[in-house]
């Protein structure tokens, strides 16, 4: 047994029965799915629960021994392991409850246990108050169970419609119940439980908290009672008790009491209705087709022994404690044995049934009818079961119906009576006393019975015969199919009853009977017989109808007719008009205070309330009624009810008249003639004649009449009348004429003489004080409802009025619009209401009127909501119409100081109504509405919270208000239209709503600075920084239960089963916005922190609710989307967070959720693996794996995302303009709180309408209907539209989710946690499932931009997972393809990417952009990397690299051209179209993908497609419009960079086209270099200097000398391409590009010159001298032939001058400058010098190959052999000085002879030098790089981190990355290094070749063939040196500028003694070895074998001749 006794927490007398409950609710009430099993199994499980019910576990000396030791030894928990110790504290409350409700000691504690958890759930309680709730509310479960147990059987009377299965268990467990004796157990807990003696227990415990607590536990105790007893009535209705059961609860109703006023309580009325309906045998009549098995089992028919054991029991004369309930149940026995003797079953029963006359006599004399009136009828909890009224009903008609005889005694025995009443009053003498009154009570009891009808039965029409609406055949009865059959006998008898009873009525009967059709009168069909029965009777004979004369009988009186008639009684009134007419009271006379009552004596007044009661009753269900009597042209009642008003009648009498005149009022028709007949006969008196002393009217009788008698029927009922007629309509012109017309006198008297001062007065009938109030309160509500301000409210009119001009009053909802705006007393009076209303609520005590309060005050709460709603747009007008009215805010108001409580505590008043939401859901929801409406100041929530926290038990109490009513489990989403007819429906929607404002309201709020509202209310710190709050499970360290608890709880409903979040399913707006308050919470800096802690830890929230995607929601596509958009915005920031943060685990769990295609082990896995089959797509064939694979999670919410959308179709219209309606409706569009363009569909409806109604003339008024049939089809259309546009938004904003959380899992989680091949492959999906949707045809256009932005980003993740995977060396060997994911999945996106780029058609250009960017993305994955130069593969022969293997990127290259070939034209037109015109980033990246798709394309088909179409010469074209947008570019402040870009781009692209010589030609035709002639920008360049100071801080813009750059170089680029591409046509070419040097000669030759040699000086000068030397040649001028001399000798002159500065320019570099540029670099740039070094060697080493090589061309074209050529160098062999950096002047370094301009030949041995030692330094690093990349694993780290340095940006970068990545780095920049040297070992080596050729060229000439001059001779050189041609000579060597020929024949003897011997100098061994060396390293393998040996030899051979 110790080992037994483990605690249960959750106390096994509350949480199983607890669930219990809720398994029995779902099975039956709610009907889930899967619930039988469950509650078979719940059943087997709690049966001695039901079997000993309500018994409690014993007390034991052993369990309390182990209780007391448990604070010592510790307890055992169940699924706790180990012991726990309990404070003494614990213990001893335990023994205190254990005692209190005599249970076990274990119980008991587990009761403590279980409170101490749900404390949270109960603020200010503590945890032994809460474990008193949790035992009864134990107990309450258990009975809950048992009654829908025992409802869901299968019986007589009702049926659930469960499923057979279901009916089958219940009936089975409940029989077993039974026979165990379920009944007896009832009644002893019945009569043993006892509210009072209950608490008198507690109290004495100290168990009772405050008066909350106080009212839960007394519902729970009366709860269960009912439970109880409700079934015990359950089982009756459905099966009868047996012969015992039955006598028991006999014997219990016998020792029954009634209440203080004489009625029963529900749970005695409930056993009555059992006892009844075990006496029931009328449902034998019903043929229904179970009769037969029903009729076997009822113990009536069968079973002798019961009907004696209840007949002698109900007929022995022991008298019960309430003898009218005595008698209730013999009149009912009476009947039974009634119908027992008409049935076959009876003739065994005879001695019983014989006996049924005397019973039914027996009951009469217990006033049988008389009880039933104030014993059942006046419990409240008849109204509320039908079943009860369906008995009632049947045991009344059953009496009038089976016992006709007996009903005839009654009346025969009324009139006897009448007649003695008669004599008596006639003698003057004693009414006798042996007058019984039995008819009169069973006329009283019918009309009351019938007058409450709540479920609509209409029960009463069963006393109308349809044979009367035969003459009616407008108004059928609901019996209108069997119009012409007979009516069922039992209806006969009664309608036969009512008419009879009517004839030859005697006067005591009269009220009574008139009370009696009111009764029958009371229904919408009921109504019209009554009518039409009042009719008939004031009809004389000749009138009469043969049918009528039929019916009646003989009883049908004289011509005067029946005094039940409306002939009669309105006759009556017209007498009584004119009678007291007479008397009409002079209104100065004083008689009003005390009006004669000679008119009307007691009892005619009487006999006149009934009468306008029933006239009321009628008029208000019937219409044709009102209209009928209202036009009655003698009876006229309006004139005579209002001519009586104004006669000294009681008020009395005048409130009745004034309550017709309301039911008068319901038709428009009628109440627009009222208003003016009410205005006329001035029963509130609006025009005073002038010599008038004192008033007259209503007010007087309120202030003088009403007052004193401290009564106030008729101001009541003036209020309901005009309440009706406010809302019929509200005449504007009322009383013109006699005064300002409109409505403001009679809200004037409401306003001042009824509201204001109401709490002052005094009351008779203290309940009457909140009926005025409601009353007067109703009538405001409705003015400011129906109020819209309009412009013209705010102009003051004015009228005429005899003869002078008076202002014109505003509409009444404009007065109490400007009322509740100022601090007027009608807004105290509105707030202490409230005040005074939440006052009395916090009592939980019932008061008088407390119905009428809680009105008033809802009424309060919606007038301030109303003001609120409108005041903004009433105080727009007000401010544009410049009135001089003063107004302030309502919400600014509402912050005033109570005078009541001297606090600012208005809106906390307010918010106290959200506390008591259970009991006044619709005062809490207005509550919730104006909250929200405040929220949206931000200046108001600070304030706020300060008054919310103030208090610290206020504090609490509001909390537990806003957590309570987002708690609500009653709260349901209805559907719009849905029926409110059902009351629990309509609650449980508004407290949806409720929820749905207060999550509003805290969504607004998080936008708001802190601290506001939301933070408050969802638990953060509003006192301390935001992100210090530390969140907790309520009850955690004192944490109360914020909303934040709440909504989490709503959500995780439900998660930890299969069918997931329940919410989403049942509420899903609701959801959509938990969601999104989660969101913002974690997307809100502040919030964040603590919000994702929370979450991550305490509730495991995402990966709960992520594991349930996608949400499917056939019913609500939009809400579901909206959920999951909100849940994957969250998602994704947690996976940032954790990957920030370094949470592997957590990051890790979400991401395998998110992209496993593996089943999960969870319960998941059965579920999806079926559905999987259907999911399937279209990329399924690539799914080769096994069908255990699941879909991946974030497909399966793709494929939630329908991208087709249904648009509504086009308006057809055959009245209104479409044009014109479109406009209105555009014109009604404005933005909803969602952010979505909507349009208003009322304010559309009112335009529309007032449209209809302006149309004049009868055609229109013909065409009325059809035109507002057009007006229902406009408004359905623009629903229509609100819906799609509302769906639109919700799929982009799930899309736009949907790709932040795949961008996120792809960018921001760590990169291992998907390893690359699953990467691939889970991009490979994606990006095929995205196309699949976007590509078919019914995708919405609007989604696409989402589609294509999340496809840039994937396919840009797919390359760069490819590369990253190929670089680490995985690449190539893989025969499959490429990488992890196979070729035909690459082609498969490949085409998916064209078909979307095709889909786009003409339109979505933006679209375009980033399809096209995916592309160029694609594309790159076959790009083959940089491969190391090795300087080795020059070595292979050609055939072995023709015939090598293709390798991957070839292939895969080759198959991507062979796809987008296959697109054709369609796709070249694309792209082109793009690349001319357009959005600037589409252009540029169009631009780009041609140039991509070029650069691949060996077949030259784009090629020829873009020059055959015109879109390369429209290209070239724009080159010249560009170059505005260039020169804008070169200010110092640029506009924008956009031109540069496009001009890059472009210039790129015609590049590429001139890589191909056949594009190079294109070029040149489409005038390429003409346009760039044209273009000035290349001539402005800026001034460096002026520039420095102006650099952009962020180095983002370019300097302007950098962007002069960055438009030179492309073109510079572009020229040396065509130049190189050109070899046919190459001379047409140079001479181009040479026109372009000449015409911006000035600008080229200023860069020439450049002073600063900066890097980017220093690829200009390459790109230039690059162009120069194969331009500027002599042979360029010969093809322009024609060209004129003058012309070509402007060129020459250009020609030689870029001739000389070129040499200049090789001087600097060769020489003087080249050291201190490159030790410039390396200042300039410490960080990352080594590049800049590189840079700048490169560029150096490129200038001067390149003005090598224009020497070597000069001197090759000058002549082939070297006796003629030209001299470009002066002979003299001293090499230039200044190594030491010293800028030296090159002519010093020179001989100094005044001709020689030209360098020396030194600087060219000099340059060889250098080249040569730069070589082997070259060659040694590049060795040294290589071994490195060979063995780059075996580096060390330091050496690594020094390779990322320049790679990496930013300090300390290179530590952050991973040493995978660093390695790669390090690769990646060894490769850079080697092909760098290689460039360099190849520029060094045409440089020391190309100085090799000039030098020998140069001394062969002076030593071989130059004749030395001495000074002497002749000043014209010697003509055998120079070829006379012009050409040759104007190139021979160093002309002056402007070609004055100083000639170099000028050289003596000695000049060229000394070059030779400084030759012999500087060209020695060492140097030939060396250069002899370069050549076999390096020049061999590049195939030109013994060129520089040979030239070394020749050198070598001119330098040793002999002198000549």
């Amino acid at each position: 047994m110790a080992a037994q006794m483990a605690v249960n927490s959750g106390a096994s007398l509350w949480g199983p029965l607890k669930e219990l409950w809720e398994t029995v609710d779902g099975a039956v009430l709610r009907r889930q799915p899967e619930s039988v099993h469950l509650l078979d199994l719940q059943l087997k499980k709690h049966k001695p629960n039901f079997l000993s019910l309500y018994k409690n576990p014993p007390k034991s000396a052993e369990q309390r021994e182990k209780v007391r030791k448990a604070s010592t030894e510790g307890i055992a928990i169940q699924g706790q392991q180990g012991s726990r110790l309990l404070p003494e504290q614990l213990l001893s409350e335990a023994f205190i409850l254990s005692d209190l409700f005599d249970i076990g000691e274990l119980a008991a504690l587990e009761l403590l246990l279980a409170g101490e958890q749900q404390q949270p759930h109960f603020p200010g309680l503590t945890r032994g108050l809460v474990a008193v709730l949790l035992y009864w509310d134990g107990k309450l479960c258990v009975a809950n169970a048992l009654r829908t147990l025992i409802q869901s059987r299968h019986g007589k009377t009702f049926t659930l419609d469960l499923s057979g299965e279901l009916v089958a268990l219940t009936t089975r467990f409940t029989d077993e119940l039974m026979i165990q004796g379920l009944t007896k157990r009832i009644l002893t807990l019945v009569s043993e439980i006892n509210v009072t003696h209950e608490f008198e227990r507690l109290q004495k415990e100290r168990g009772l908290g405050n008066e909350k607590h106080r009212k839960e536990v007394s519902d729970l105790i009366k709860e269960s009672r009912q439970a109880l007893a409700d079934s015990l009535f359950s089982w009756t209705c459905q099966s009868p008790l047996s012969k015992d059961d039955t006598l028991a609860l006999i014997g219990h109703l016998e020792t029954v009491t009634a209440q203080a006023d004489g009625s029963l309580d529900s749970v005695s009325l409930a056993l009555v209705m059992a006892l009844l309906y075990c006496l029931d045998v009328s449902f034998v009549e019903q043929g229904t087709e179970d009769r037969e098995d029903l009729i076997q089992t009822l113990p009536l028919l069968t079973d002798r022994q019961y009907v004696a054991a209840v007949h002698s029991r109900l007929m022995d004369g022991q008298p019960w404690k309430l003898p009218g309930l005595q008698a209730v149940c013999r009149l009912a026995w009476a009947l039974s044995l009634r119908v027992l003797s008409q049935l076959p079953q009876g003739c065994a029963l005879v001695e019983f049934t014989e006996a049924d006359e005397a019973v039914a006599d027996q009951a009469l004399l217990g006033d049988v009818f008389l009880f039933m009136k104030e014993g059942i009828l006046g419990c409240e909890s008849l109204a509320q079961e039908e079943f009860y009224i369906r008995r009632l009903h049947s045991l009344i008609t059953d009496f009038l119906a089976l016992m006709p005889m007996k009903v005839k005694q009654l009346r025969n025995r009324a009139d006897e009576d009448a007649r003695l009443v008669h004599m008596s009053l006639q003698m003057d003498s004693e009414l006798p006393s042996s007058l019984r009154k039995d008819l009169d009570h069973l006329m009283v009891l019918i009309g009351e019975f019938y007058s409450k009808d709540s479920f609509g039965l209409e029960l009463g029409l069963e006393f109308w015969c349809h044979t009367e609406s035969l003459q009616h055949t407008s108004l059928h009865g609901s019996y209108l199919g069997m119009a012409l059959q007979r009516p069922p006998h039992k209806q006969v008898v009664l309608s036969k009853f009512v008419r009879q009873m009517g004839d030859l009525l005697p006067s005591t009967l009269y009220v009574s009977y008139l009370r009696m059709l009111k009764g029958l009168a009371n229904g919408p069909q009921c109504s019209h017989y009554a009518f039409s029965l009042l009719k008939t009777n004031g009809a004389t004979h000749s009138i009469c109808m043969p049918t009528k004369l039929m019916l009646a009988g003989d009883n049908i009186q004289g011509v005067s007719g029946s005094p039940v008639s409306w002939e009669h009684f309105f006759h009556s009134l017209m007498l009584y008009h004119e009678n007291l007419r007479r008397d009409f009271p002079n209104p100065d006379a004083s008689q009003y205070r005390h009006p004669s009552l000679r008119g009307i004596t007691q009892r005619e007044l009487e006999g006149l309330t009934s009468f306008l009661q029933l006239l009321t009753t009628i008029i208000t269900w019937s219409e044709n009624a009102r209209l009928a009597l209202c036009e009655h042209p003698q009876w006229t009642p309006v004139v005579v009810m209002l001519g009586l008003l104004q006669c000294s009648v009681p008020p009395v009498l005048k409130a009745e008249l004034l309550h017709c005149l309301a039911a008068f009022g319901k038709s428009p028709e009628v109440a627009a003639s009222l208003w003016q007949s009410l205005e006329y006969t001035q029963i509130l008196q609006t025009v005073r004649t002038p010599g008038q002393r004192q008033a007259a009217g209503i007010e007087v009788e309120l202030n003088e009449i009403e007052s004193s008698s401290e009564e106030y029927p008729l101001t009541r009922g003036f209020c309901h009348l005009i309440s009706t007629l406010v809302e019929s309509s509200l005449p504007v012109n009322l009383g013109a004429g006699l005064r300002v017309p409109g409505f403001q006198p009679y809200l004037s008297f409401l306003r001042d003489s009824v509201f204001l001062p109401f709490p002052t007065r005094a009351y008779r009938r203290p309940a009457e004080k909140w009926e005025v109030a409601d009353g007067v309160l109703e009538v405001f509500h409705k003015l400011l409802r129906e109020y819209e301000p309009q412009p013209s409210d705010f102009v003051q009119e004015v009228v005429e009025l005899q003869g002078e001009q008076v202002a014109a009053h505003k509409p009444p909802g404009h007065s109490i619009m400007f009322h509740l705006l100022n601090d007027s007393p009608m807004l105290a009076l509105c707030l202490s209401l409230l005040e005074e209303g939440v006052r009395q609520l916090d009592t939980y005590a019932p008061f008088p009127g407390k119905k009428h309060l809680e009105s008033a005050v809802l009424r309060c709460l919606c007038l301030l909501d109303l003001a609120l709603q409108k005041e903004v747009v009433f105080m727009d007008l007000l401010r544009e119409s410049q009135a001089s009215m003063l107004v302030s805010p309502l919400e600014q108001l509402l912050q005033g100081v109570s005078p009541q409580t001297r606090r600012a505590d208005h809106i906390v008043n307010i918010a106290r109504y959200l506390y008591h939401s259970s009991s006044n859901p619709e005062a809490a929801f207005q509550s919730a509405k104006i909250l929200r409406r405040i929220a949206n100041y931000p200046n108001i929530q600070t304030r706020l919270v300060g008054d919310f926290t103030h208090d610290q038990s206020v504090s609490e109490k509001l909390m537990a208000g806003f957590v309570e009513c987002l708690d609500s489990e009653e709260a349901e989403e209805g559907t719009e239209n849905g029926d409110d007819s059902d009351s629990q429906n309509k609650v449980a929607r508004i407290r949806h709503e409720t929820q749905i404002h207060m999550l509003n309201l805290l969504i607004t709020s998080l936008d708001l600075k802190t601290p506001n509202l939301a933070l408050y209310l969802l638990g953060y710190e509003v006192k301390k920084p935001v992100s210090s709050t530390n969140l907790q499970d309520p009850g955690v360290l004192g944490c109360p239960r914020s909303c934040l608890h709440a909504i989490l709880s709503l959500l995780q409903r439900g998660t930890e089963k299969r069918s997931g979040p329940v919410l989403t399913q049942q509420a899903p707006h609701l959801a959509e916005l938990c969601y999104q308050v989660i969101y913002q919470l974690c997307a809100c800096p502040d919030t964040s922190g603590p919000t994702m802690r929370y979450l991550r830890t305490s509730q495991d929230f995402l990966f709960s609710h992520l594991q349930h995607l996608p949400f499917i929601l056939p019913s609500n596509q939009i809400a579901a989307l909206s959920q999951m958009s909100w849940l994957m915005k969250t998602a994704a920031i947690e996976l940032r967070v954790t990957s920030l943060n370094r949470q592997r685990s957590h990051t890790q769990r979400l991401v395998s959720l998110l992209l496993d295609d593996q089943p999960h082990t969870q319960h998941t896995a059965d579920g999806e693996s079926g559905m999987e089959e259907e999911t399937r797509s279209v990329s399924g064939f690539l799914h080769f794996d096994t069908v255990s694979k699941v879909r991946r999670k974030l497909l399966s919410v793709l494929d939630a995302i329908d991208f087709s959308q249904d648009m509504p179709e086009l308006l057809q219209l055959d009245f209104f303009e479409r044009t014109q309606i479109e406009q209105v409706i555009s014109n009604c569009e404005h933005i909803n709180e969602q952010g979505h363009t909507v349009c208003n569909v009322k304010l559309l409806h009112r335009v529309l309408v007032a449209e209809v109604n302006a149309l004049q003339g009868m055609a229109a008024i013909g065409q009325r209907p059809l035109l507002m049939e057009e007006v229902n089809s406009i408004l359905q259309q623009v629903v229509e539209r609100n819906r799609v546009r509302q769906s639109l938004s919700a799929k982009r904003h799930a899309l736009r989710s949907w790709r932040s959380l795949v961008e996120t899992l792809l960018t921001a989680c760590p990169a291992d946690l998907i390893p690359a091949d699953d990467r691939q492959l889970i991009i490979r999906d994606l990006l095929l499932d995205m196309h699949e949707k976007v590509l078919s045809e019914e995708a919405a256009g609007e989604l696409m931009p989402i589609v294509a932005g999340a496809v840039f980003t994937l396919t840009a993740h797919l390359s760069q997972s490819v590369l990253s995977e190929q670089q680490q060396g995985a690449g190539l060997e893989a025969s499959s393809g490429f990488a992890s994911i196979a070729n035909s999945a690459l082609h498969l996106i490949l085409r998916k990417l064209l078909d979307f780029i095709l889909s786009t058609g003409g339109g979505y250009q933006r679209l375009r952009a980033h399809l096209y960017g995916s592309l160029l993305y694609y594309l790159q994955i076959a790009q083959k990397p940089e491969e190391p130069d090795t300087l080795q593969t020059a070595g292979k022969a050609m055939w072995e690299r023709l015939t090598a293997p293709e390798d991957g990127f070839s292939k895969l290259q080759r198959e991507n051209l062979a796809i987008i070939e296959s697109y054709g034209k369609a796709l070249m037109e694309v792209v082109c179209r793009d690349a001319c015109d357009g959005h600037e980033i589409s252009r540029m990246l169009a631009l780009a993908v041609l140039d991509r798709i070029l650069s691949i394309d060996r077949q030259n088909q784009w090629l020829v497609y873009v020059c055959n179409s015109g879109y390369l010469r429209s290209l070239v074209e724009s080159l010249r419009q560009d170059d505005a947008a260039l020169q804008s570019l070169l200010a110092p402040q640029p506009p924008l960079l956009k031109p540069l870009y496009i001009y890059e781009s472009k210039m790129a692209l015609l590049t590429r086209v001139a890589k191909t010589g056949q594009g190079a030609v294109e070029l040149l035709r489409c005038g390429l270099v003409a346009q760039l002639i044209e273009c000035q920008v290349f001539d402005m360049v800026p001034d460096s200097d002026a520039h420095r100071m102006m650099r952009d801080p962020s180095g983002f813009i370019p300097s302007p000398m950098d962007r002069y750059r960055q438009i030179l170089l492309p073109t510079l680029r572009l020229f040396q391409v065509i130049l190189t591409s050109t070899t046919m046509n190459h001379q047409q070419g140079a001479a181009q590009v040479l026109q372009w040097l000449i015409v911006h000669a000035d600008t080229i030759q200023s860069l020439l010159r450049c002073q600063e040699l900066s890097m980017g000086a220093l690829q200009e000068l390459s790109l230039l001298t690059g162009i120069i030397s194969k331009t500027a040649l002599p042979g360029a001028l010969e093809t322009g032939g024609e060209v004129n001399s003058a012309v070509l000798m402007e060129f020459q002159g250009h020609i030689n001058r870029f001739q000389r500065l070129c040499l200049t320019l090789l001087g600097r570099l060769a020489g003087s400058e080249r050291e201190r540029l490159l030790k410039q670099a390396e200042i300039a740039a410490p960080g990352d010098s080594a590049e800049r070094r590189e840079e700048m060697e490169v560029a150096m080493q490129q200038v001067c190959a390149n003005i090598m090589e224009y020497c070597q061309t000069l001197l090759l074209q000058s002549s082939a052999q070297a006796q003629f050529s030209i001299c470009l160098f002066s002979p003299s062999g001293s090499e230039p000085a200044g190594r030491d950096g010293g800028r030296t002047d090159l002519s010093s370094t020179l001989p100094s002879m005044a001709y020689s301009r030209a360098p020396s030949l030194g600087l060219v041995l000099y340059l060889l030098k250098n080249s040569t030692a730069d070589f082997f330094r070259f060659h040694q690093s590049h060795r040294q790089s290589l071994g490195k990349l060979q063995t780059l694993d075996q580096l060390p780290p330091e050496e690594l981190k020094e390779l990322c340095q320049g790679l990496v940006l930013g300090p300390g970068g290179v530590e952050k990355i991973s040493s995978v990545q660093r390695s790669l780095l390090a690769k990646r920049r060894l490769v850079q290094l080697i092909n760098n040297r290689a460039k360099l070992l190849s520029l060094c080596s045409y440089v020391i070749e190309t100085c090799l050729f000039v030098l020998w060229r140069h001394l062969e000439y002076y030593l071989l063939h130059c004749t030395p001059t001495d000074p002497k001779d002749s000043l014209m050189p010697g003509a055998s040196l120079y070829r006379s041609r012009l050409a040759d000579d104007s190139f021979g060597g160093l002309q002056a500028s402007g070609g004055r020929g100083i000639s170099l024949s000028r050289v003596s003897r000695q000049d060229l003694d000394l070059l030779k011997s400084d030759m012999a100098a500087g060209f020695g061994e060492a140097l030939q070895r060396k250069l002899l060396e370069v050549e076999g390293l390096y020049s061999q393998v590049r195939s030109r074998y013994t060129f520089i040996q040979a030239l070394v030899r020749r050198i070598r051979g001119l330098l040793r001749q002999p002198k000549s």
